[in-house]
């Protein structure tokens, strides 16, 4: 979907798609390309092409091919997921996020543990496996100081989001979505 591009004189897809005649003026054309029907297809089933045409020419020009792009998006992730659509992408992806936070708590909860145990002379004995395990485990309780000021180069989940975990699981609760565990 490149915009802007000299076009041949064959129709661009959503009049070849609408059965009609592609003028030069028409507001499809740069952006719906006439070997892309596929895009304008999905566009059209979902938002209709009166739509996107009033929408199209409502937006600033310079706009207009991040606004193609964004409807294209929205139009294929809603055929593909009908009843969530793009929020059902926001929330598998809020709780990657969620997933991909914890792992760096608990990896450096284990890390400085394990930091705490050299220190303490309580080494890593390589030998033993379970030993090994055993001395990754969080020896620190979360009230140390320590812990707490390492933990704070992590940043907290509702700086990284709109949500934090609680909003999020009370806001899938809302649209039907089981909360995440």
């Amino acid at each position: 979907m490149r915009g802007h591009e000299p076009r041949s004189s064959s129709s661009c897809a959503a009049c070849k798609l609408l059965k009609r005649r592609c003028t030069p003026t028409c507001i499809f054309a740069p952006h719906f390309r006439s070997s892309d029907q596929m895009t304008f297809a999905k566009v059209h089933k979902v938002f209709g092409a009166s739509n996107v045409s009033k929408l199209l020419s409502e937006v600033p020009e310079e706009q207009r091919q991040e606004t193609v792009n964004s409807l294209a998006y929205e139009a294929d992730v809603r055929l593909k997921d009908p009843v969530y659509g793009c929020i059902g992408a926001i929330a598998s992806l809020q709780k990657k996020m969620l997933e991909l936070q914890h792992d760096i708590a608990v990896a450096r909860s284990r890390l400085l543990s394990a930091a705490h145990n050299n220190a303490g002379g309580g080494g890593v004995n390589n030998n033993n496996s379970s030993n090994h395990v055993s001395s990754l485990s969080p020896l620190v309780d979360d009230s140390s100081p320590q812990l707490a000021a390492f933990l704070d180069l992590v940043p907290s989940y509702s700086d990284l989001m709109l949500l934090d975990g609680s909003g999020l699981d009370a806001y899938l609760f809302d649209i039907g979505q089981p909360p995440f565990v």
